[in-house]
């Protein structure tokens, strides 16, 4: 079969054919991407959220530097790590995701029934990523360890691919609305432990250090697809803008209890986890409060 498709396009017709496809998806890219660049020079506050999620994304690739060097992280290390990243996402959902948005539900004249609703948009950014995993077919990265089953790479991208669009949708919300707060600064940062052990995950499925580094780096960059995402919802929001900061909240608050504080208190761990989600919670404080 494989050999009828090869000799199928290796007709001058068919290659033709063929051409003019790869020449027509060029011409709608470039279109598209000249639309995003208009309307985001139309909206600086919308390219200021996509260029911080895109910041953000890219110390992910940052972090998987050290697998050419020192390979994966010590089992004794993981613990502190995951902790670290789980602490600085709890702490940015609140100061700079919740709190603004409480804050700007507070000043209105109606704050009870708006305070309401924005409870529900917290809740259904948590009730979206639970949609969202319990049909996207994927394993749980930060579980694979040495003695694990392996599952099969493309579960492990999904996964990590899961994990970082709320990451980058709260961080182009919350820039976009210039309530930032050091939260880009703060993401960046956990993104970069987390990137390590991207990476390291990939080596313990087979990939060679280097394929392991490119994996982690491309799965950083599904950020800014989360972060697009997250200033169109800022930029059309308007007055409903604390319900999008909300929403975003609450799918983090997903990641960090669903994915991130299980896989950091695994059993004689507890200890060392907890350590790292007040560690990390402490460094956003810091952060909160500079900026």
């Amino acid at each position: 079969m494989s050999q009828i498709v090869i000799q199928h396009y290796a007709r001058p017709a068919a290659r033709r054919h063929l051409w003019v496809g790869l020449v027509m998806a060029s011409i709608a890219v470039a279109f598209g991407i000249e639309q995003i660049a208009f309307w985001l020079s139309a909206h600086p506050m919308a390219a200021k959220g996509l260029e911080a999620s895109l910041f953000a994304g890219l110390a992910t690739g940052l972090g998987a530097i050290p697998v050419l060097f020192l390979r994966r992280p010590s089992e004794r290390l993981m613990a502190p790590m995951l902790g670290l990243a789980g602490g600085m996402m709890l702490a940015a959902s609140l100061f700079s995701l919740l709190v603004p948005a409480v804050q700007s539900v507070a000043a209105s004249p109606a704050a009870w029934p708006l305070g309401v609703i924005t409870a529900l948009a917290f809740v259904a950014g948590v009730a979206l990523m639970q949609q969202m995993d319990r049909h996207t077919r994927h394993a749980h990265v930060e579980s694979i360890d040495s003695n694990s089953v392996l599952p099969r790479v493309g579960l492990v991208v999904a996964a990590i691919a899961l994990h970082n669009v709320p990451e980058g949708l709260a961080v182009g919300v919350s820039a976009a609305a210039g309530a930032d707060h050091g939260m880009t600064l703060g993401i960046a940062i956990q993104n970069v432990p987390e990137g390590w052990i991207v990476a390291s995950a990939m080596l313990v499925l087979g990939a060679t250090p280097l394929r392991a580094a490119a994996i982690a780096l491309a799965t950083g960059l599904v950020e800014p697809l989360g972060g697009l995402l997250g200033v169109i919802a800022s930029s059309l929001a308007g007055e409903a803008l604390p319900l999008a900061l909300a929403a975003a909240a609450g799918a983090m608050l997903w990641v960090v209890s669903h994915e991130l504080i299980p896989a950091s208190h695994k059993p004689g761990r507890e200890a060392a986890g907890t350590a790292g989600l007040a560690a990390g919670f402490a460094i956003m404080t810091v952060l909160a409060a500079a900026f």
